[in-house]
């Protein structure tokens, strides 16, 4: 069973227009691993000396700059940026055609993931369609889809391992073994080359992936799995050998200025509790204010282990729970300039998971509490990809202070750093006295403000008019029951 092709093509009609109406500009992470992409395509090299005054996040070896950043989407991006480079197509155009491949379209493929895991746990197609709408809409992820960070592509590495290891559970054929296998090592490994934190959750999916084989199979899967994971650690190894002289020296090493950095490992050193509040619950990174509906999300997971899926729902739990601990525990957990808690993007999917039994099991009342609390995570997330999706961390209630105001006076694109500058002035979004470098389709096609996101909002009409449609369609053509006696 796996997620039916009209509710798969529903999920991407309605995702696909939401993330790619929008550009948001630079900003010091993603100009970080843009200049690796262009020093890659433009120079052949892993230095970004003459890009490296766009950015604060930069790492310094014998006398040359780096990206502090783990490689994997800088070297994704680069397919796309050869062909659209920036002497070619612009540097707007080319960064976001690099945003779009590497950070939209692996979003989307997540929640047709979240779909498909649904529907192999058991939910129906409708429970299955609305977990990945939730996911891909009502939560922050629509937010991070927009902008050239690692957090979408390492999301949907950690999900594709977690869907490969739990496809396992299901004796096949040695070759299928074999490409489930492939699937985990390479989903887990080039995770870890995105993001570093992805580390733990990788080495958690291949034990479950092994748990899932059995002992009759487990030893033909791990092959697999190996040698695609040591080739993602060769790539990995490789780079860092060349940047910074050793296969296990990170950019991290080497970073200009934060020092916080060097406590603990990496930056992470134990969970703090204070932080841990604000990360759920509150104004400037809480979860839950931004998507309510992940609350009900631990709900989810106890459906799954009364249902019989365990292993499913106590990985799922757990690695939302690591994601939460980790974020808890680095230093700088806040992420900078950023909307809501983005060091806890993997962990969104896996808790979306989690909402599919509630939509089986519930009737009309509780689906509409459902929907309501998706509509509300919706606007909250279309309001902050209108306006900013990095609001300045000096602002301590991003949605409230400054998303809210912009977006109700018509004030969107607010970000005026571009992919090859140093910075923006916080003090300077608002009022229009800098021009903006990020914009929405809408104002290339020379609308302003409310009304640059309208033909957006006539796009989804018309394709909640065309489902409609189709249901009713598919309903009256599909033979009637017979009458129970």
């Amino acid at each position: 069973m796996r997620l039916a092709r009209t509710s798969a093509l529903l999920v991407v009609c309605a995702l696909l227009p939401a993330y790619g109406w929008f550009y948001q500009a630079g900003g010091w992470n993603q100009n970080s691993r843009f200049a690796l992409t262009r020093s890659l395509v433009e120079q052949g090299t892993v230095k970004i000396d003459a890009h490296h005054n766009a950015t604060g996040d930069k790492a310094r070896r014998a006398g040359h700059f780096y990206s502090d950043k783990a490689p994997g989407l800088s070297l994704a991006a680069v397919p796309v940026v050869a062909v659209a480079s920036p002497a070619r197509v612009g540097l707007d155009w080319s960064s976001y055609a690099a945003t779009v491949a590497t950070a939209a379209l692996p979003t989307i493929a997540s929640a047709l993931l979240v779909g498909h895991l649904a529907v192999l746990l058991g939910a129906g197609q409708g429970a299955a369609t609305f977990a990945a709408l939730a996911f891909g809409l009502a939560t922050p992820a629509w937010v991070w889809a927009t902008l050239f960070f690692g957090h979408a592509l390492a999301t949907f590495g950690l999900l594709g391992a977690f869907t490969a290891a739990l496809a396992l559970r299901d004796s096949g054929s040695p070759r299928r073994d074999t490409l489930l296998g492939v699937g985990v090592g390479l989903g887990a490994g080039w995770a870890v080359v995105t993001e570093f934190p992805s580390a733990p959750p990788a080495a958690l999916l291949a034990v479950v992936a092994l748990y899932c084989a059995g002992r009759a199979r487990w030893r033909r899967v791990a092959i697999a799995l190996g040698l695609t994971a040591a080739a993602c650690a060769l790539v990995l190894g490789g780079y860092q050998t060349i940047a910074f002289g050793s296969p296990l020296a990170t950019g991290y090493a080497h970073v200009v200025g934060w020092s916080g950095m060097k406590q603990g490992v990496m930056g992470v050193t134990s969970p703090n509790l204070g932080v841990l509040r604000e990360l759920l619950v509150g104004e400037f990174r809480g979860l839950l204010p931004l998507a309510p509906l992940l609350a009900l999300a631990p709900l989810g997971f106890v459906a799954f282990v009364r249902e019989g899926r365990r292993t499913a729902g106590f990985v799922a739990a757990l690695l939302v729970a690591y994601y939460l601990l980790f974020n808890a525990a680095y230093t700088y957990w806040s992420g900078g300039w950023s909307y809501g808690p983005r060091h806890l993007a993997p962990a969104l999917p896996f808790l979306a998971l989690g909402l599919a039994p509630l939509w089986d099991r519930g009737r009309r009342a509780p689906r509409a509490v459902l929907v309501l609390l998706g509509l509300v995570g919706a606007l909250a997330a279309l309001v902050a990809v209108s306006t900013t999706a990095q609001p300045p961390e000096s602002v301590r209630r991003p949605v409230r202070d400054l998303c809210l105001p912009a977006f109700l006076d018509g004030d969107l694109a607010l970000n005026h750093q571009a992919f090859d500058e140093a910075g923006a002035d916080p003090a300077r979004l608002r009022g229009g006295t800098l021009r903006h470098d990020a914009w929405n389709l809408g104002e290339q096609l020379g609308l302003r403000g409310l009304a640059s996101v309208a033909p957006l909002a006539a796009l989804w009409a018309t394709l909640a008019l065309v489902a409609c449609w189709w249901r009713a369609r598919a309903t009256r053509l599909s033979p009637a029951r017979p009458a129970a006696r």
